[in-house]
């Protein structure tokens, strides 16, 4: 059975705190022997977390966690409960300057999703992804 574990940063709504998030991303990966999965999930963390911050007024949190059945689960939460808007295609959206967030993580993740979450009392959201273990 592989090994479970659950991290989460608790950041600011500061933009530089995406480059802190992937890097620990990066760091937890490699320290549990992942680090094959670096690339992906640190692109990854990195649209979540920065729509987290870009569009919310609030703090955010990264959250990483690896299932007993070896699935990582990559979120990230903030203080927003409205819904992400649905992602658009990456070949419709690939010339725009935003909007390509979520188009990236539907094209490289095995599935993601939204759900409603409380988080220190503040009411919110998780936008998460999941990559499976090879």
């Amino acid at each position: 059975m592989p090994e479970s574990w659950d991290y989460t940063l608790s950041i600011p709504n500061d933009l530089r705190a995406v480059t802190i998030c992937r890097r620990t991303l990066r760091l937890i990966l490699t320290m549990h022997g992942l680090i094959g999965l670096a690339d992906t999930a640190e692109l990854l963390a990195a649209e979540l977390v920065s729509n987290a911050v870009r569009h919310t007024k609030g703090p955010a949190a990264l959250r990483v966690r690896r299932s007993a059945e070896g699935v990582v689960w990559i979120g990230a939460w903030d203080a927003d409960p409205v819904p992400p808007e649905p992602p658009g295609s990456l070949e419709v959206v690939t010339d725009l300057e935003a909007g390509r967030g979520l188009g990236l993580v539907v094209a490289c993740a095995d599935c993601w999703g939204w759900q409603p979450s409380a988080r220190f009392g503040d009411r919110g959201k998780y936008v998460w992804c999941e990559l499976g273990v090879a």
